[in-house]
């Protein structure tokens, strides 16, 4: 059985994605830093009839993503897919020119080097699969082109440089699929009850990505299936 690991799986996109590839038949860990919210929303998916397991895991914190990696691998010898959808935007979030140091590093903390850390915890995981994948869920308000607009400065931000992370990590794990994603404006808690898309249309490329795409699609950023710019 295919393995696959959702950070921020307890709600919203991660949770659909989860939910998603636990019905292609992949055992789904539901990687959450609230053990309450992941434990039920594995014990959802289970309902569904698909395999879920809860793993404990906080992207912004060494040690809970070292010690998540130790479980996961008490449970499961290898990590087919793993997809990086963890994510903050901070209150305050308004101006570049107003957010403290503080906001700015914890967005960072959470959305850029989360990532980094993650896949590197799990890289050993990863190598044991015959075709493994590391999807980051990034966001158009990280591309250069057209992106910035003032909307949550440090937040896009982060996402730009987690593009940098994906192109990084595509260079140095050449036998890996590893791209990300623009989900689009989703109507999740983050999104918003105004965002034009649902959370099956935000997780369509993801789900895609971890399943059908082809293996030698590396490197790239991409929206509905099809390679957008950063």
């Amino acid at each position: 059985m295919q393995t696959v690991l959702v950070t921020g799986a307890n709600k919203g996109i991660g949770h659909e994605v989860a939910r998603q590839l636990a019905a292609k038949g992949l055992h789904v860990f539901v990687g959450a830093r609230n053990p309450k919210a992941g434990r039920k929303a594995a014990e959802e998916i289970t309902k569904r009839g698909g395999k879920a397991t809860f793993l404990e895991i906080d992207v912004a914190d060494s040690d809970s993503v070292t010690t998540a990696a130790r479980e996961f691998s008490n449970i499961e010898g290898h990590l087919d897919v793993l997809v990086n959808n963890a994510g903050i935007i901070i209150d305050g979030d308004d101006a570049i020119l107003e957010i403290s140091d503080e906001l700015f590093r914890n967005t960072l903390e959470t959305n850029t080097l989360g990532a980094l850390r993650v896949t590197r915890a799990f890289e050993s995981l990863l190598r044991k699969s015959k075709a493994p994948r590391v999807i980051n869920v990034s966001s158009g308000g990280g591309q250069l082109t057209g992106g910035a607009d003032g909307w949550a400065p440090a937040y896009c931000i982060s996402k730009t440089a987690l593009n940098g992370v994906t192109v990084q990590l595509a260079a140095a794990l050449p036998k890996f699929a590893v791209n990300s994603v623009c989900p689009g404006w989703v109507r999740t808690d983050m999104g918003g009850e105004n965002a034009t898309r649902s959370v099956e249309q935000g997780a369509d490329t993801i789900v895609w990505l971890a399943s059908e795409a082809p293996q030698d699609l590396s490197g790239k950023f991409l929206r509905d299936r099809k390679e957008i710019p950063w």
